[in-house]
């Protein structure tokens, strides 16, 4: 008889690497990532606007400026009316994106600077994938919320290397922690839209719901603040860009990334927009970049590949 091995009797355990993304996940996580490339311009871009703008001006002209783009394709498509059932997460989907968001950051950053703003809308993504949990009753595991976490305080601390802790304002961090958590659900409400409807048909009928609102609010602060301000070509083109950019095309690849990868796991991309933005702030406004800066956004970027690495533990 041959020997047998006494390790034969071990039970037999299998490492398990990370688990490959199905194509799905693949599309999910380009279209997620090309759609936070897009909103990463959002910052540069206003501050260009807010040359020749008010902030509040912006905000309101947002949605007028993508409306241009969004009702001719949705005429040329012939896209029926939004079922009944439909009305209400529509409707809180647009209160996030078009007023919640844009108007208390607008508000806020008459008070605080916009370095200060990075440091607590760092928490988004991380606030997104609570609420992703919360409302959809997917729990995700412990490693998930680890690398979501410590990649929340990188970007805290990477905000704050931007000079994020200084003009600190109580009423402007209760209003930029009032818009992070309207721009969360309305991510994960605008999400659950697009199994009904393709992503640019949620965001074109955002836009839509919010017109009225926003034509009204624009030209009441026109009409107050243009005296105030003096029209430049560049302020111009950064107020067109973040209306069809940052509004509306932006959105046509982050809703359909967040529904083919999942919005809890999804949402974890968004931590690289800082990242980003400072690259074009770097860039076209010619911010200084330092040594903390660079090592906190290496560190970023693995705790998004690490929280990402987990989506096929538990399933998003």
């Amino acid at each position: 008889m041959g020997e047998v091995s006494y390790f034969a009797n071990l039970p037999q355990t299998t490492y398990r690497g990370p688990m490959p993304f199905s194509q799905k996940q693949k599309s999910g996580l380009f279209f997620a990532s090309f759609g936070i490339f897009l909103f990463s311009l959002s910052l540069p871009f206003t501050k260009m606007a807010l040359k020749s703008f008010d902030p509040l001006f912006t905000a309101f002209s947002r949605p007028i400026i993508a409306s241009t783009l969004a009702i001719p394709l949705m005429l040329k498509a012939r896209v029926p009316r939004l079922p009944r059932q439909l009305w209400r997460p529509m409707a809180f989907t647009t209160v996030g994106a078009v007023f919640g968001w844009p108007i208390l950051i607008a508000l806020a950053l008459q008070r605080t600077t916009s370095a200060h703003v990075s440091v607590i809308a760092a928490v988004m993504p991380l606030v997104t994938a609570i609420i992703s949990v919360m409302k959809n009753k997917k729990p995700v595991g412990v490693a998930f919320w680890i690398a979501s976490g410590l990649g929340t305080l990188l970007l805290i601390a990477f905000s704050i290397g931007r000079g994020g802790a200084t003009k600190s304002d109580l009423v402007a961090d209760l209003l930029i922690f009032g818009a992070v958590l309207a721009s969360s659900y309305c991510y994960v409400e605008g999400a659950s839209l697009t199994s009904f409807m393709p992503g640019w048909q949620v965001i074109s009928w955002v836009v839509i719901f919010g017109l009225p609102f926003s034509v009204i609010g624009a030209v009441v602060v026109f009409g107050r603040t243009h005296s105030h301000f003096v029209m430049q070509g560049d302020a111009v083109f950064g107020m067109l860009a973040i209306g069809y950019s940052s509004m509306y095309l932006g959105f046509f690849a982050w809703y359909r990334g967040l529904r083919d990868f999942g919005v809890t796991h999804g949402s974890q991309v968004q931590q690289l927009q800082a990242i980003l933005t400072l690259g074009w702030s770097a860039l076209l406004l010619h911010e200084q970049v330092t040594p903390v800066m660079i090592i906190s956004a290496i560190g970023i970027v693995l705790c998004v590949l690490w929280a990402l690495s987990n989506v096929n533990r538990v399933n998003d």
